[in-house]
């Protein structure tokens, strides 16, 4: 079986991933809330923790959605009444980060989960697995296209955090934080480096060359996948930044 036949389900799911992360990163980045992701995705892993540890697994979108919406509305609450926001979304971060540890400290397999809610293994996805997601963010874009430019204030706030915890409770779940948090960012902060290109077209683009390379390479070199993601898409944002820096591509 070739690598293709093999692998093509869990490319079509880390196009799927970059595809609807990219629409979100590139306002993110724009509006300079880069953390906004990384502190809902905590929270939502939190939801993710409570299922596993409380519920046998059960009542896992559910509860991975509420905490999702948490932090998102803290977030959106706090664009309006905190002043420096970054340090407000930092501090959840660190709270979201911490209760995932508080909660599974007394679990035997604590570590083992806390690691696997950072950065999953997305690498043996079947088909089947893809169909919640593409039905879940083909909704999530089509809402934000046909709607988030024409709102203004508040709704439009609202909205924004709405679809981005409510897609953020999919992905933390498919991918980890870690790894949700790099396809939110670099793909868009690489298309916002240049000005040849649409940023939209150019972070789908690029986002899914990184992460399907990083696929590859974890898969021929037996290293965790979700790990993997992370830091072949991080140093890819690093590299560039150091040598384009604030010029234009």
């Amino acid at each position: 079986m070739s690598l293709i036949a093999l692998l093509y389900p869990a490319f079509i799911l880390a196009i799927l991933l970059v595809f609807i992360h990219a629409i979100f990163g590139l306002e993110i980045i724009k509006r300079g809330v880069i953390f906004t992701d990384l502190a809902i995705g905590q929270f939502a892993a939190i939801g993710v923790a409570m299922s596993l540890l409380f519920f046998d697994g059960k009542y896992s979108f559910a509860l991975t959605f509420v905490f999702a919406l948490i932090g998102a509305g803290l977030i959106a609450l706090a664009s309006y009444r905190v002043k420096h926001i970054e340090a407000f979304i930092g501090m959840l971060y660190a709270l979201g980060a911490s209760g995932i540890i508080v909660l599974l400290s007394n679990t035997t397999q604590g570590t083992e989960l806390f690691n696997k809610l950072q950065a999953t293994d997305i690498l043996f996805t079947t088909t089947s697995d893809l169909w919640e997601p593409l039905i879940l963010y083909s909704f999530v874009a089509t809402v934000f296209f046909l709607f988030y430019h024409k709102l203004t204030g508040v709704a439009k706030e609202l909205l924004f955090f709405s679809l981005l915890a409510l897609t953020v409770t999919s992905s933390v779940q498919l991918a980890g934080v870690l790894v949700v948090f790099v396809l939110l960012i670099v793909p868009a902060f690489l298309a916002l480096m240049q000005s040849r290109f649409r940023h939209l077209p150019f972070s789908w683009l690029i986002g899914s060359v990184l992460i399907i390379v990083s696929m590859i390479f974890s898969y021929t070199m037996d290293l965790p996948t979700g790990y993997t993601i992370v830091f072949i898409a991080s140093l890819a944002g690093v590299l560039s930044a150091l040598v384009v820096g604030k010029a234009n591509i």
